[in-house]
């Protein structure tokens, strides 16, 4: 529903306090004042205001205010209001998107507008290097829980004036802060237009999941496909990097990441740290992290491949053979452990911190040689899903080592029911996924192998000396 103001304060001062609701919670603070004979009231939420800054424009009202200026609200906002951030607003429904955002509103007698101050302030915990994203070597700061920082973060690091940032407001309840990110100079200016366009004309009640909510209402149709087509990051560096790129950075409120869009699976797997080296060791960092990957999807199911059909083996490779008496099939036991130890993973996420270490042994150890005793397991077994276990480690993005989990037990259900054929059919399946996944851009999933483009392959596969 519409309202607008009328020329009776008592009327607008009601219709605030009837949209507010001011009467009914306790933390939208009615304060009434007089200005220079005139009726005065400041809607806020306490909590969210500078409690300094309200003290100090408060004392300058009740000393300041020269009747003179009180002919409307742009006359008082020029002459009586020290304080840099203010906007005059003429909409009842603004001003109260803008008090539940945590911006006081001034409601004077006689005025047809409000005035706003932007002195709001979020409880937020310190600025501290993110718990995923941590590098050995450069900057410690990560993002946190408010979009105005996080947005200065960024800026901190990019001080030019092509740099974007592009405010919007998602969700008829939870009204949540979205800020788009880019270099205006450099990103794809269709795809911002589709991007912009999708988040002003979603129609949702609310960001339950912050960013996880944003992109499966923008894009409803495209998760079928397990591998992730955004990439999260903690990191502002990372978010800095990406946009002089000429990628978008979206940034919600609430939440301590960004999404950063398109996103390929080159993308998925570059670190901050190969970065943070020398050309040489960034480059010896970033290949053995896309072996390892490979190696965390393959390992497993060539295994069961050489045990269904051990006359294939070379003798140089006899030794992966299993000598051990089997209790219960190989399979069987890979799919176990894939499981425990996600429920181990999932146990840890929930124990407290002071206890996780303890956990963390235990589990090993029941795990290990006491399963092995008990005869569930094998040696080879254990060891083998071990090393996939820290292989997903090697890269940051928890989807994606979801997305390999799930291809992983793909490709051994079908190498268990189908021997050498099924293990074919699963390297097709995963190949026909990665390449008809597409970015958010609709490029594919695989640029720059498909399509080929050399030049830029090598620099996805190594880590080239930054031009000047």
């Amino acid at each position: 529903m519409f309202f607008i103001f009328t020329a009776s304060y008592e009327q607008n001062k009601s219709l605030l306090v009837r949209l507010l609701r001011s009467d009914d919670c306790f933390d939208i603070i009615e304060r009434n004042i007089i200005l220079s004979e005139k009726k005065a009231v400041i809607f806020y939420v306490n909590g969210l205001v500078k409690d300094d800054i309200m003290e100090k424009l408060m004392e300058f009202f009740y000393t300041q205010t020269e009747p003179s200026f009180l002919k409307d609200a742009h006359t008082f906002a020029e002459n009586c209001v020290p304080y840099v951030e203010i906007s005059v607003v003429d909409n009842p429904d603004d001003v109260i998107k803008n008090v539940l955002s945590g911006i006081p509103c001034l409601m004077v007698e006689g005025f047809s507008e409000c005035l706003a101050f932007d002195m709001r302030t979020y409880p937020q915990r310190g600025t501290s290097e993110p718990e995923d994203d941590k590098v050995l070597r450069g900057s410690k700061d990560g993002f946190v829980e408010t979009v105005i920082f996080n947005s200065a973060l960024i800026r901190r690091r990019i001080r030019d004036t092509n740099f974007i940032t592009k405010a919007m407001t998602v969700g008829r309840e939870s009204k949540t802060d979205i800020i788009v990110c880019y270099m205006d100079n450099r990103v794809d200016h269709s795809l911002l237009e589709k991007l912009i366009g999708r988040i002003k004309g979603l129609s949702i009640d609310s960001l339950s999941m912050n960013q996880q909510s944003l992109i499966e209402a923008m894009y409803q149709s495209k998760w079928l496909n397990p591998f992730p087509k955004v990439k999260y990051t903690e990191r502002p560096d990372v978010a800095a990097a990406v946009c002089l790129k000429g990628n978008i950075v979206i940034l919600v409120d609430n939440s301590p990441s960004a999404l950063l869009i398109p996103t390929s699976i080159f993308d998925v797997l570059e670190e901050a740290d190969d970065y943070y080296f020398p050309p040489i060791t960034g480059t010896y960092i970033r290949i053995a992290r896309y072996l390892i990957t490979i190696s965390s999807v393959l390992l497993t199911p060539i295994w069961l491949l050489c045990l269904q059909n051990p006359d294939y083996v070379p003798d140089i490779f006899k030794f992966v053979l299993q000598t051990e008496p089997i209790h219960l099939p190989i399979f069987w036991q890979l799919i176990i452990i894939e499981i425990c130890i996600d429920g181990l993973r999932l146990a840890a996420l929930h124990t407290p911190s002071s206890l996780t270490s303890a956990l963390g042994i235990i589990g090993a150890i029941a795990f290990s040689q006491f399963a092995i005793d008990a005869g569930w397991f094998t040696t080879a077994s254990t060891l083998y899903m071990a090393f996939v276990t820290i292989a997903n480690y090697s890269q940051p993005n928890y989807e994606l080592g979801y997305s390999l989990k799930y291809v992983r037990v793909m490709l051994l259900t079908l190498t268990y029911a189908l021997n050498l054929v099924g293990f074919i059919i699963g390297i097709v399946i995963i190949f026909i996924l990665l390449l008809t996944n597409k970015t958010i851009s609709g490029k594919s999933y695989l640029y720059p192998l498909i399509p080929f483009k050399p030049k830029e392959l090598v620099k996805k596969l190594t880590r080239i000396r930054v031009r000047q």
